[in-house]
């Protein structure tokens, strides 16, 4: 299967979200501050086994008073399997041409996101945020590959329409994988005339857990720290998972500059 291209845009660092936000070398910057992952619900991890995220915290001391969580997080390629279908919903998994469903661990993704301005960060209401990703078995929908063609089908892909508090939420499967990428899900963001692309990432040894039950595939797959397009993340794009009702799931905090 074909690799993704090369990283697009730039990481912002901690001096350009300051001078985005006009508060000076003295103000704070949390950067991807999240929880540890907790213990998966597949039977080959132990209850008490805690899986570290692998986003990073970066806290410094300030003086100032009511400074916003300003999220920051990098742009990434776009990959070759964008398809700009439309779809606007929230449960992504079934395939609109037959009504079947994807197979795989129940994931409930949810963005909550926000503008980066000289006001702090305030939700971003009536964005566009698109995703998309492979099935279980590495195969993505309404595509071609060396190794398929999907062209007309629609299973795993779809947008959702932040609300008032900046949240859009999406019901989906836990992506599976395929030679030459680490898991990942694709996400894009859209509004007006403003465009954000970049990609999500998964703790490997999480990933392990879920790749032992069927239908997904075990195997000599690619590791983050393998995946080219994962070193440029800065490792502020990785998901903390832990577990639901059904399955799994994530919230994940971005702050974007229109």
């Amino acid at each position: 299967m074909d690799n993704d291209d090369k990283q697009v845009g730039q990481i912002l660092n901690r001096r350009d979200v300051l001078k985005i936000l006009g508060l000076g070398s003295a103000a704070t910057l949390l950067v991807a501050c999240a929880p540890d992952v907790a213990e998966t619900l597949s039977p080959t991890i132990e209850p008490t086994q805690i899986i570290p995220a692998t986003e990073t915290i970066l806290q410094e001391a300030t003086s100032v008073t009511n400074i916003p969580v300003c999220v920051v997080r990098p742009e990434l390629t776009e990959g070759p399997y964008f398809s700009d279908g439309m779809l606007n919903r929230s449960d992504i998994r079934q395939d609109t041409s037959d009504g079947s469903i994807s197979q795989g661990a129940p994931f409930d993704l949810a963005f909550n996101v926000t503008q980066v301005n000289g006001n702090g960060c305030t939700p971003l209401a009536s964005a566009q945020v698109d995703i998309w990703h492979c099935d279980a078995t590495g195969v993505y929908s309404d595509a071609v590959d060396r190794s398929f063609n999907t062209v007309g089908k629609t299973f795993l892909r779809g947008y959702q329409v932040t609300d008032a508090n900046g949240v859009a939420k999406f019901v989906t499967i836990y992506p599976g994988w395929y030679p030459g990428r680490a898991v990942h899900i694709h996400f894009k963001i859209r509004i007006n005339n403003y465009e954000f692309t970049s990609q999500l990432f998964f703790d490997d040894t999480f990933s392990d857990g879920v790749f032992s039950q069927a239908p997904y595939i075990s195997g000599n797959r690619t590791l983050n720290s393998q995946d080219g397009i994962f070193g440029n993340s800065g490792n502020l794009l990785g998901l903390a998972v832990t577990p639901n009702e059904t399955g799994y799931a994530a919230t994940f905090d971005i702050g974007v500059q229109i």
